[in-house]
């Protein structure tokens, strides 16, 4: 009875988009709203992450911090601009390997802070 209920919900909402007068621009809506909420849940637990390791934080050397805002910066870069890099292919490779040196610089960073 639950999925039954469950497609009829979601037919309901391929008929808005598909049927009704400016549905479209209501499924482009909802997905901003979706995609807003998503980053706010993810900036949300970046935030608690930060406070709950802040004293790892500060106990990392100024060279391990500076290595770490950048790859996380380079990170937030390459999310920002996935859809073009990711459009071409040298783009995409270039996209792929400075989030693999980013993940990299990171897990680094964590080795390294680790072994004292």
């Amino acid at each position: 009875m639950r999925a039954l209920r469950n497609i009829a919900i979601i037919a309901a909402l391929a008929f808005v988009v598909a049927a009704v007068p400016g549905g479209g621009n209501l499924a482009t809506g909802i997905l901003a709203a979706l995609t807003i909420t998503f980053l706010a849940m993810i900036a949300t637990a970046v935030y608690f992450a930060w406070r709950q390791n802040q004293f790892a934080y500060m106990a990392l050397t100024d060279r391990q911090r500076a290595t770490l805002l950048a790859a996380l910066g380079a990170i937030a870069l390459m999310v920002a601009g996935a859809d073009e890099l990711l459009e071409t292919g040298i783009g995409a490779v270039a996209w792929i390997a400075v989030l693999g040196l980013s993940i990299f610089a990171i897990v680094r960073v964590v080795v390294e802070s680790r072994s004292y």
